[in-house]
């Protein structure tokens, strides 16, 4: 039997099951009234109508109001918006329940960018040999964050994954028990989480599914292309920042820090004893037997009785195991060789630590720290900083910094930021002590500028004591400029002897972070994504010269205006220029429960990832690279692009335009982060104070996705009119990079829908703005279907564009909903004298529909 195409197998396994599961759950009553199910598909179809019509919402809202509601008032109105979400936010989590469930069914998880598939290349091109020198020598990390985009509380998390297992199953009593379980569920937490809640929630992605299939994926790769040789390398690592990452997040403190690391080493353990519990069913042998019991018990006491106290170290537990295999070889012929190393290839990849708790601060904050450290020094009479340090060149500071060492006490200081700086240097080491070196070796300097900012962070740490750290500095380069001068910066510290030093101690390896979010909100699309690409060109080769192996951590969210989208695809299309030893990302919210909620789409994505590197290394190092002419069109078409967004940036009708028409100020009322939504604490909105996840939502839930896409339009136009469109043809069909930059880009397109908003080019105040965005959407798509040769967005992922359509039609009668209360609350300020009370009830209808709004995008913030 032929294997169907994806988009019939999308029709058959998603879309019918949908409408299936769908109309038994419209069919529950939820409240009091129980037409809700019943009026909700007939309000998406006055919405899809109204909005051809070119109506507003508030328009369209009355006129269904008033047709199928009895002369209705005020509060009955706002009663049946409140229902409507209530079924909506629903209706979307029963969808992602039944895509997750057909996971393995829609996508092929043996076909192209599965391990099968490199495997079978390798084979067909005899380069068995460079396979496995490339395994033993690369890595991925995702690396999961807190950042506040998953507006699913645990619950229903949990719902989500029992619905998904009953759906795979058709258990259709056990889908309506779960489906009305959804229905008196809360989808808002009353209060915000803080960091250690935000961290056991991510704990439960790491044990629950990361654990089972990074370890499936290395020792698949160590049976069918090693041969059975263990590969030592940790060729799957996991990054952790709840608990550890305290830019601009004050809740992180000391104490959550050391408390994280403990119930990252615990939940290791746990999983250690459930697979020991098996094991321990299967190796029932004479003279393997009692060693398993023994090993089981320490486990036991470790993750029970523990108290912060380990019964057993890693490298006792590893050499057992390697007794018991030996014995189970030599005495037992190999019986259950293969449960035992399987459960060897998962301690090798996560040993006590599980996950590394990475360290991050703002390098703002570093300078206020430092200022104080030295302030320190200089009142109690310490010759180690200079009197006239403040009065220095930039190059005379960097001296004296390499050549700083003492023992700060963080209790000697009055000032709460520098405490608590200095003491999350001190939990590094006391979490390597407790968990490994891997526990925590990453410090990461968020907004670097300089040099100076990294060896102000490379002193305060030897200052702590700590002559030759085993932590790795780890500058992230944000803005277009200091993207554009990261090189520079690099080359100061690799010529600088103590740094040198500190990285010939560490293997001659420099992590550099660069950041897709902050360099898109800072210069646009085209100027973000290739500033990007030409720093990690510029950084290779300054790290090369200084036989530095450069790895380079991609700060990327869930849409292509934060670094997403095919992210796969962008890292196969990386040329030779670019070191790529390691595919290191941040995986952050609603990304991690639709990317990596599953062992399917895990295994997948996981796959895909370890593929590209592959693609990239092995099968076409010199196929993606750019010619001298591709890379000026390039370069020109980045720079139309930024010019044209820098306008629109600086356009005086900018913030007016997200503070009085978006979302923006009601994401800090969603309670679904620890992390404030802005920096400072001021009451006025600065650009640069904005945080990038709030920045992308807002324009999101408006629909307009302006920063995936604006300025492109205007950049491929320049070329089509000065009779260059050949010149972009060629360049799309020719470079895996540049297709995949505007395939993310057309996501963005596809997830946007102006006539949602189209009522405010008649707004006296924003309607020219408006216009601006509406005019440069256009020419972006118009542009983007010419050079594909395409005639709707996306019509190469006939899948995805699929789900994207059923995702919209399912929100829409949310968008509606959210612009009609924006609407009135305009309308009620503007009153002489103002209910403020009805206000706050129309700014609970626009904050709760972010909730469905950004989980049906998934990929949104």
């Amino acid at each position: 039997m032929y294997t169907l195409p994806k988009i019939e197998r999308f029709n058959q396994d998603v879309l019918s099951k949908y409408h299936i599961y769908n109309s038994v759950f419209i069919t529950l009553p939820f409240d009091s009234i129980d037409n809700t199910g019943a009026l909700l598909p007939l309000f998406t179809e006055t919405c899809e109508t109204g909005f051809k019509k070119n109506e507003t919402p508030k328009e369209i809202f009355n006129f269904f109001s008033d047709r199928y509601l009895n002369n209705p008032s005020e509060a009955e109105k706002i009663d049946l918006m409140f229902r409507f979400i209530q079924y909506t936010e629903r209706q979307i989590v029963l969808f992602d329940a039944i895509e997750d469930a057909a996971f393995p069914e829609v996508n092929n998880m043996e076909g192209r960018g599965s391990l099968r598939d490199i495997k079978e290349k390798s084979d067909a091109k005899e380069k068995d040999g460079e396979l496995i020198e490339f395994l033993e020598n690369f890595n991925v990390r995702t690396v999961l964050t807190a950042h506040p985009t998953q507006f699913y509380p645990g619950p229903v998390l949990g719902i989500i994954n029992d619905l998904t297992d009953a759906i795979r199953s058709n258990d259709l009593l056990k889908i309506k028990e779960l489906l009305a379980q959804l229905g008196k569920t809360p989808f808002i937490q009353n209060e915000k989480p803080n960091p250690y809640d935000e961290a056991v929630s991510l704990i439960w992605y790491l044990e629950n599914v990361f654990y089972a299939t990074s370890g499936e994926i290395v020792h698949y790769l160590q049976k069918n292309i090693l041969h059975g040789k263990a590969i030592q390398n940790k060729l799957i690592k996991l990054g952790f920042w709840p608990g550890g990452d305290r830019d601009g997040n004050p809740f992180v403190t000391t104490e959550i820090t050391l408390k994280v690391a403990e119930r990252l080493r615990t939940s290791i353990l746990k999983c250690y004893y459930v697979e020991m519990r098996n094991l321990k069913r299967k190796l029932t042998f004479s003279g393997v037997d009692t060693l398993v019991s023994e090993l089981e018990h320490k486990l036991y006491r470790s993750v029970f009785y523990s108290k912060g106290e380990i019964y057993i170290t890693l490298e006792e537990l590893l050499s057992q195991l390697n007794l018991i295999r030996d014995i189970i070889i030599e005495k037992h012929q190999s019986l259950y060789l293969d449960d035992l190393e399987a459960f060897l290839v998962k301690i090798n990849l996560f040993g006590f630590h599980f996950a590394t708790l990475d360290i991050r601060q703002n390098s703002k904050i570093h300078n206020v720290v430092f200022k104080d450290v030295v302030n320190h020094y200089l009142n109690s009479g310490s010759e180690i900083f200079p009197k006239n340090y403040f009065e220095l060149s930039e190059d005379e500071k960097l001296i004296v910094l390499s050549k700083v060492k003492g023992d700060l006490n963080p209790a000697d200081f009055e000032d709460e930021i520098t405490r608590l700086t200095l003491e999350s240097v001190q939990a590094i080491k006391t979490i390597q002590k407790a968990n490994g070196e891997f526990g925590a070796n990453r410090y990461i300097i968020s907004n670097n500028e300089s040099a100076l900012n990294v060896m102000e962070t490379f002193a305060m740490i030897r200052l702590n004591n700590w002559e030759n750290p085993s932590v790795d500095v780890i500058p992230l380069f944000e803005s277009v400029d200091d993207l554009q001068s990261a090189h520079h910066i690099m080359e100061q510290l690799y010529t600088n002897p103590e740094y040198s030093k500190h990285l010939k101690q560490r293997g001659n390896k420099q992590t550099i972070m660069l950041g897709f979010s902050d360099g898109t909100k800072d210069g646009g699309y085209l100027m973000a994504n290739w500033s990007i690409y030409l720093a990690k060109i510029a950084l290779t080769e300054i790290s090369r010269k200084y036989g530095i192996k450069v790895i380079f951590f991609d700060g990327r969210g869930g849409p292509p205006a934060r670094g997403g989208g095919k992210t796969h695809k962008f890292y196969a299309s990386l040329g030779p220029k670019i070191e790529n030893n390691e595919i290191q990302i941040t995986v952050q919210g609603q990304t991690i429960s639709s990317n990596f909620g599953t062992l399917d789409s895990c295994r997948y994505n996981i796959e895909n990832l370890l593929t590209a590197g592959v693609t990239n290394q092995v099968f076409s190092k010199e196929k993606n690279e750019l010619s001298a002419d591709e890379t000026q069109i390039l370069t020109q078409l980045a720079d139309l692009g930024y010019e044209k967004y820098l306008s629109f940036k600086n356009h005086p009708k900018f913030i007016p335009y997200l503070e009085k028409m978006s979302t923006l100020k009601y994401y800090s009322k969603t309670n679904i982060g620890s992390r404030p939504s802005k920096r400072s604490k001021s009451e006025s909105l600065d650009f640069a104070d904005l945080r990038a996840i709030p920045f992308v939502g807002s324009w999101s839930q408006l629909k307009q996705n302006v920063p995936g896409f604006f300025g492109v339009g205007t950049a491929l136009k320049h070329f089509e009119e000065t009779n260059q469109w050949d010149k972009i043809h060629d360049l799309y069909h020719n470079s895996l990079f540049f297709k995949t930059l505007l395939e993310n880009s057309m996501m963005s397109l596809a997830k946007s829908f102006l006539p949602l908003t189209a009522y405010m080019r008649n707004d006296p105040e924003f309607g020219e703005f408006w216009q601006i965005i509406f005019d440069e959407f256009q020419e972006t798509k118009r542009l983007l279907l010419k050079i594909a040769g395409h005639k709707t967005l996306m019509e190469n992922y006939p899948d995805g564009i699929a789900s994207i359509q059923v995702r919209e039609r399912i929100v829409l009668p949310l968008l509606t909903i959210q612009q009609y209360a924006l609407l009135r609350i305009n309308e009620l300020n503007k009153e002489n004298e103002v209910d403020e009370e009805l206000v706050k009830v129309y700014e609970k209808i626009v904050t709760r529909s972010l909730f469905g709004n950004t989980n049906a995008s998934r990929n949104s913030a």
